[in-house]
């Protein structure tokens, strides 16, 4: 029980924050309609300081 509390302090204090820059995640959505029909692309991205991970689908 302690361990899971401790476990749940520390990701709580990553989010918020404290011991450096939050976590902000960000999706990003288009949709185009042409010729070919509708399309549409989903991107999400993480970005923490200076470092950007992402991906579309």
């Amino acid at each position: 029980m302690i361990r899971g509390m401790l476990i749940g302090a520390l990701f709580a204090l990553a989010a918020c924050g404290a011991d450096g820059p939050p976590i902000r995640p960000s999706v990003n959505t288009t949709v185009s309609v042409g010729s070919e029909g509708v399309r549409t692309s989903t991107g999400v991205s993480v970005r923490s300081g200076p470092v950007t991970v992402g991906g579309r689908f």
